[in-house]
């Protein structure tokens, strides 16, 4: 039963597309839109079960609603997955179909790019729906030409929060001969890379796909490792920039890191798993909270701010995680429950300042 499945978590909705002319299998989970309209990536992924993907989304939607709230953001959470290879399924009519889908649900979810989607695809999409972002050419947060892609700033977040955890747990300001972990070289992943590799620290690269270590090896100096050793590696910070749910009971205990920081979404595979990583004295950077710059990025282009706000928005990564970690020291609470707290405390708060203003509103109207 679908409302009592463990990552349920009373979603306001969930629907399931299916388009046998061109293949297309789709989920799309809408957490809650208490603070603004669902915003979240489309993701598409070789699921190896329907469950999987249902889980998945889930999952992923619930975090873009706390993500949202602890970036402050006027929006609600959601997110879609596609079920297939990105690299052998995805056809233009398939993208086309996805977007019919989209304008059906009448704008309670905007899709962006994810894992396994690009600009290009949701500009597709964006032939049969407007409820599709992070396609607008303009200029980025760090000032370069932008088609829309967010993965600039997601990745840029990531290496602030990265500083901000690294700071904290090892009492480092400079990153020079820091080592670091990087799991999945992709959009995000190589620009983080690039942004240690700028400041001094030394790499280890994985990713699914030769391409992508070829790359972070010719172009950053990076070394590569195994899939199998990647996040066990004697490094001071590991960043996982791939799938989700990498932390768990196998490898938490294999870890030689004090500081778990990456762009990935759903780092833990259970919630305590947050507090198992507490007790071996490793930082975890609670994901939605340090990824959040792509979510700001897409939030300011649908408002027209200047590149100076976005970038600006995204530094306050680093205040917003250096909170969480002093509540986790004060309190001795793990990270992740503390970053939860702190979400919906402003979560909370926002809907509490709306309710007023609709109540003054009543009143005088």
């Amino acid at each position: 039963m679908l409302f009592s499945h463990p990552e349920f978590d009373n979603h306001e909705h969930l629907s399931f597309f299916c388009d046998p002319e061109t293949g297309l299998k789709a989920i799309v989970a809408i957490h809650n839109t208490s603070r603004g309209p669902a915003l979240g990536g489309c993701r598409m992924f070789p699921y190896a079960s329907d469950e999987e993907a249902v889980r998945d989304v889930l999952r992923l939607s619930r975090g873009m609603t706390y993500k949202s709230a602890l970036a402050n953001l006027d929006l609600g959470g959601g997110k879609s997955v596609i079920i297939g290879n990105p690299r052998e399924h995805k056809t233009e009519a398939l993208m086309e179909a996805m977007g019919r889908h989209l304008e059906s649900l009448g704008g309670q979810y905007i899709a962006a790019e994810d894992s396994g989607t690009s600009v290009p695809d949701l500009k597709i999409m964006g032939r049969h729906t407007g409820h599709v972002a992070g396609i607008a050419s303009r200029t980025g947060f760090d000032g370069n030409p932008s088609n829309g892609d967010p993965s600039p700033a997601t990745a840029y977040g990531t290496f602030i929060g990265l500083k901000a955890a690294v700071k904290h747990q090892l009492g480092r300001d400079s990153l020079n001969g820091l080592k670091v972990a990087i799991q999945g070289i992709g959009n995000v992943g190589f620009r983080l890379a690039r942004h240690l590799k700028d400041a001094g620290a030394e790499l280890w690269v994985y990713d699914i796909h030769d391409d992508n270590m070829h790359r972070a090896i010719d172009q950053l100096g990076a070394r590569p490792a195994a899939a199998e050793d990647i996040l066990s590696l004697p490094v001071d910070v590991v960043a996982p920039c791939a799938m989700g749910a990498v932390l768990n009971d196998g490898s938490i205990p294999q870890l030689q890191a004090r500081v778990v920081a990456g762009a990935a979404n759903n780092l833990l595979e259970r919630p305590e798993h947050d507090a198992m990583l507490r007790d071996r004295g490793i930082l975890y950077a609670p994901d939605f909270a340090i990824n959040a710059g792509g979510i700001i990025d897409v939030f300011y282009e649908r408002t027209g701010a200047t590149p100076e706000k976005v970038r600006d928005h995204v530094d306050t990564i680093g205040d917003t995680l250096t909170e969480i970690f002093n509540r986790s020291e004060r309190s001795g609470r793990p990270t992740g429950e503390i970053a939860n707290e702190l979400a919906e405390e402003r979560f909370k708060k926002h809907s509490a300042e709306a309710s007023q203003a609709s109540e003054q509103l009543a009143r005088t109207g």
